[in-house]
């Protein structure tokens, strides 16, 4: 009579029958995508388990860390092929203001930090031109991952990442968000307004004041919009008081 089969081997043998299924349902989930199917209508209690899935933690036990952990080496979208590094955010994680980003550059690829390339260096003199640091503030992005030649993020690709964007911001709970550029202003405030109209004022995202301004980038290639984003920095650090 055979042995009886361990503890250790059943659950090695449940572990791998629960990969199998979820391999299963991916790739039956991939083919339907293959032929046109969008979706299914989902309770806002199902939606709401979905976008947890992977993770360990409620919200309320949430840390920065655990968020990269469950984010791990994504593959959930496209932009995955060609990247270098994952940038998922950098600097204080009990920040006060938060600066969103569109997305990383080469630079940011290659090092996995937000904002280190030239964008970056002038955003480090706006951080100090109102009396913070790089080290006081969080940085990060609306996506993770490098967009191939540094063109838009499609849409898609920030339906994917932007949940990951919102954890982190519910583990930060800052009381500002300075928005740079078109893509993290209109993804944050949900709104196809352009950031020309968008910014010199406040908006609301769950209860954080939002500063939409012109993105470094652009300064770097339009320098007389200096002085606009130096009007809403002015703006900002005057409620920051």
């Amino acid at each position: 009579m055979p042995p009886p089969v361990g503890v250790d081997s059943l659950v090695m043998n449940k572990k791998q029958a629960v990969n199998d299924i979820i391999e299963e349902i991916d790739n039956t989930l991939k083919f339907m995508e293959g032929l046109g199917c969008n979706g299914f209508d989902c309770s806002a209690k199902s939606l709401d388990t979905i976008e947890k899935w992977g993770s360990d933690v409620t919200i309320a036990d949430e840390t920065l860390e655990s968020i990269r952990t469950d984010i791990g080496n994504c593959k959930r979208c496209t932009l995955s092929e060609k990247r270098t590094s994952i940038v998922f955010g950098a600097g204080d994680p009990k920040a006060r203001l938060v600066f969103v980003g569109e997305g990383p550059g080469y630079e940011e690829d290659k090092s996995g930090e937000p904002f280190v390339g030239a964008a970056g260096k002038l955003l480090t003199k706006i951080i100090e031109a109102i009396n913070l640091t790089r080290e006081k503030v969080y940085i990060c992005n609306i996506i993770k991952c490098r967009p191939p030649g540094n063109r838009n993020p499609m849409p898609d690709e920030i339906k994917t990442c932007f949940p990951f964007l919102k954890r982190q911001l519910l583990v930060i709970k800052p009381d500002f968000i300075c928005a740079l550029g078109t893509f993290a202003a209109q993804t944050l405030l949900e709104t196809k307004q352009p950031i020309s109209r968008l910014r010199g004022h406040f908006h609301d995202y769950m209860g954080i004041k939002v500063m939409p301004t012109y993105h470094p980038a652009y300064l770097l290639r339009n320098a007389n919009k200096k002085r606009d984003v130096w009007e809403d920095m002015k703006i900002m650090m005057k409620e920051m008081k």
